[in-house]
């Protein structure tokens, strides 16, 4: 990746308390291939949508004990050393200190001033662009929209656009619950922050494409997830839902209510 990529989300993390039955769920909702990402002595699981790789899995027993289950998103780095010292000096913390995985790059996991984990990737360098990456709004199963619910709105949009050059949206009010700023990357929308208030806690959630909300929540529910809301309209006429998955780890579907041709 080049320096033009600094700043886009690039890879989506489970970590769950039972891998067969989180691939199995995912598989059924959002037709990923789950396979060993061959790594000596270490259990992560690669899930790949049409061939495409777009997410890892990871037992919770390779993090932090006590750790619910939980998606942790990516984002691009020009370098992950730099960064995680700017980070810090924001007042971030450093969770894992960055170091190299081999033939992907230099990663590291952070918090944000207000506690929300991250990771940042320095992806390795690359002879041929990909056809796709995890994060694509045009390809179904891949990352397609993120949400920051966070105790201080107006701190993290300023934290995360110094790090990653965001630039602040469209404010979108939300009567009692407050507003919901979208931010956006190269003149695209990619997500949005809203106040936490409770459900759900402080966290980072992606959001995956389906083609047909409706089918998805049929799919969702026969796998063993549980739906948490939706579905609903947003606007420019997309619907979403929210789940958790049979492990409790929470996330959101995004598309049209019905299948589109």
């Amino acid at each position: 990746m080049t320096r033009s990529y600094h700043g886009m989300p690039c890879w989506f993390e489970l970590g769950t308390s039972d891998l067969d039955g989180a691939g199995a769920f995912y598989g059924k909702l959002l037709g990923w291939e789950l396979g060993d990402s061959g790594m000596p002595g270490f259990d992560y699981r690669l899930a790949k949508a049409n061939g495409q790789m777009v997410a890892g899995m990871m037992s919770l027993d390779d993090q932090p004990p006590g750790t619910p289950p939980n998606w942790v998103i990516y984002f691009a780095v020009d370098s992950a050393d730099d960064t995680a010292r700017d980070a810090v000096a924001k007042g971030a913390r450093v969770l894992k200190e960055p170091a190299d995985i081999p033939d992907t790059g230099r990663f590291a996991i952070l918090s944000d001033p207000q506690g929300v984990v991250f990771g940042i990737l320095q992806p390795a360098p690359m002879e041929t662009e990909p056809e796709a990456y995890a994060f694509d709004q045009r390809k179904e199963g891949h990352g397609n929209w993120l949400e920051l619910m966070t105790p201080d709105q107006e701190a993290a949009l300023d934290f995360y656009t110094g790090q990653f050059g965001w630039t602040r949206s469209t404010a979108v009010p939300m009567g009692e619950h407050g507003t919901y700023q979208l931010f956006a990357r190269d003149g695209a929308d990619i997500g949005g922050m809203m106040r936490s208030g409770g459900e759900p806690p402080p966290a980072w959630f992606p959001y995956f494409g389906v083609n047909g909300i409706d089918a998805a929540i049929e799919r969702a529910k026969g796998a063993g997830g549980q739906l948490v809301h939706g579905p609903q309209e947003v606007p420019g006429g997309a619907f979403i839902a929210w789940f958790a998955d049979p492990q409790g780890a929470m996330f959101a579907v995004v598309g049209p209510k019905s299948r589109a041709a």
